[in-house]
């Protein structure tokens, strides 16, 4: 995504400003100095925040239970805090088009609600924006790009060290469509931006209750005589 917003900043018609934030979550054994290495060889500015998240969510998350929740508030409220902080009008996150299928049926099949997450989005508060620059790339396609640019790879020990993630069992679900019918990952995104809410069943975003008949049939005695 950095090398993405960069091209963009030596040739798109607007100008921006730019700068790579990473939240050091001290993890055991995360390699603190790879990410600094490699932004100090492309020489841009950026912000390495330490916070022990790790621990916390290790505390807080039950038995049994995924740590992605309470790890992924964590890690957004320490963003938005020092988004406000270096006075950032834009977060940019790192989100592609097979995160937001999957959170999609995440949402289906274990909170009942038709939602995944949107390219641009305004925060809770109207204090940040945050967009997804690779939204509509596949995740394929982004590990082939990085392979390609050699870039560094710190895995996650958090949700790394968990086994059965219902993401990965949602994960592996439409890698299985992909071999059976390709292009069935990119449709189920296409249908995200083609919603007809007159044909789902939600009643706040359509008016099912005051559906009439916009023409008046007549009787059928009527019909027969005319």
């Amino acid at each position: 995504m950095l090398d993405v917003l960069r091209s963009l900043q030596r040739n798109a018609p607007v100008q921006f400003t730019l700068f790579a934030l990473n939240l050091d979550q001290k993890q055991p054994g995360f390699p603190a100095d790879v990410l600094p290495r490699y932004l100090d060889e492309l020489d841009v500015e950026y912000h390495i925040v330490e916070e022990d998240t790790y621990s916390i969510v290790k505390d807080l998350t039950p038995e049994g239970k995924t740590y992605c929740p309470i790890c992924s508030r964590l890690r957004r409220g320490i963003l938005y805090n020092r988004a406000s902080a270096l006075g950032a009008t834009k977060i940019a996150l790192g989100h592609h088009l097979d995160d937001a299928v999957e959170t999609l049926f995440l949402n289906m099949f274990f909170g009942g609600k038709l939602k995944s997450m949107p390219p641009k989005l305004l925060s809770d508060d109207g204090a940040h924006v945050v967009i997804r620059p690779l939204y509509y790339v596949r995740e394929r396609d982004v590990a082939r790009y990085s392979r390609y640019r050699q870039h560094p790879i710190i895995p996650c020990r958090l949700c790394g060290s968990q086994e059965n993630m219902q993401r990965q069992v949602v994960k592996d679900m439409c890698k299985q469509w992909d071999e059976i019918q390709p292009g069935r990952v990119e449709n189920i995104a296409r249908a995200m931006r083609n919603v007809v809410p007159s044909h789902l069943a939600d009643p706040d975003l359509f008016n099912f209750a005051d559906l009439e008949p916009r023409l008046r049939l007549l009787p059928v005695s009527e019909r027969t005589a005319g």
